[in-house]
C-alpha cells in the first residue's frame, strides 16, 4: 500500500513530457602559454525526448560562454582648460571578462524579454549590478561604452542564428576565443527554449590555465611573493650587466 501511494506521488509530481541537453565540449581546458594567440572551442549536444517532439513553438538553443567576473570602474573624460580629465565615474560590482552568447536565430524574437532578464542571457544584461549609490543622471552611456570597448576587443560577442539545429534535436556552436583571457573557470550553458519560455538549462564548465614556465611564475608570484621579487630584481641586474658588457665589446 505504500509502495503504490509513493509510486502516486511520484507519478503526479513528474512532467508529463520533459526535453533535456545532452552535451559535451571540444576542450577539457585551455592553456595559456606565451605564444598564445586564441583558440576555437566547440560546444556541441543533442535534446533528449521521453515522448515525441509536441507540436507548437519550435525548439531553439541559446550557448553562453562566460569568463570569470571581476569588478569594473567607468570612467567619462572631458576636455577642460585644455586637458583631458576624469569628471564622472560609474562602478559596476561584477561584470564577465569573456561573454559571449550564440543562438539559432535572433535573440528578440526566440527568447521573451522577462526571460532574459531572469535568466541574465544577452550581452547587456550580463553586465551585474551596479556598485555603490549612483552619482550620475544617466548610467546607460557608461555600460553602452563598456559593452562598445569590450566587443571591439573580442571580449564580448553575439552570434545570433549560429547555432544549427539538425532535425530539432543536434546541435552545435564554434567559439573563437581571443588571446586576452581571464584565467579561471568558463561558464558553459544550454538554453532551451520553447516559445520563448526556457525549458532546459545545462551547465559545464571549461577551466582557462596558464601551463608550462608562465604558470610556474605565475603561483609564485602569488604564493612566494618575497621570493618572487628578489628574483626579478636580480633577473634585472644580470640582464642590465649583460646588455652593459655586450655594449663594451661591440665598441672596441
Amino acid at each position: 500500500m505504500i509502495r503504490a501511494l509513493l509510486l502516486l506521488v511520484l507519478l503526479g509530481a513528474a512532467p508529463a513530457y520533459a526535453e533535456t541537453v545532452v552535451a559535451g565540449l571540444s576542450l577539457d581546458e585551455v592553456g595559456i602559454t606565451s605564444s598564445f594567440d586564441g583558440t576555437e572551442v566547440l560546444i556541441y549536444g543533442a535534446v533528449r525526448r521521453d515522448a515525441p517532439e509536441p507540436a507548437g513553438p519550435p525548439m531553439q538553443v541559446i550557448v553562453t560562454l562566460e569568463g570569470p567576473a571581476g569588478s569594473v570602474t567607468i570612467r567619462r573624460k572631458d576636455h577642460i582648460a585644455g586637458i583631458w580629465i576624469n569628471t564622472e565615474e560609474v562602478g559596476v560590482s561584477a561584470t564577465p571578462s569573456y561573454y559571449s552568447v550564440a543562438s539559432t536565430g535572433p535573440l528578440d524574437e526566440i527568447l521573451d524579454p522577462a526571460e532574459d532578464v531572469r535568466q541574465r542571457i544577452s550581452v547587456p544584461l550580463a553586465v551585474r549590478a551596479f556598485s555603490g549609490p549612483l552619482e550620475v543622471e544617466d548610467a546607460r552611456p557608461f555600460t553602452e561604452a563598456l559593452l562598445r570597448i569590450r566587443v571591439a576587443e573580442g571580449q564580448y560577442s553575439l552570434a545570433e542564428g549560429s547555432v544549427k539545429l539538425i532535425e530539432g534535436t543536434l546541435f552545435r556552436a564554434d567559439f573563437k576565443l581571443p588571446a586576452n583571457l581571464v584565467e579561471g573557470d568558463y561558464k558553459v550553458r544550454i538554453y532551451l527554449l520553447r516559445g520563448g519560455e526556457v525549458i532546459d538549462l545545462y551547465r559545464s564548465a571549461l577551466p582557462v590555465r596558464k601551463i608550462g614556465l608562465e604558470r610556474t611564475l605565475f603561483l609564485m608570484s602569488r604564493e612566494h611573493a618575497y621570493a618572487y621579487g628578489m628574483m626579478s630584481l636580480v633577473l634585472a641586474v644580470v640582464a642590465g650587466w649583460a646588455a652593459s658588457a655586450a655594449f663594451r665589446m661591440l665598441r672596441r
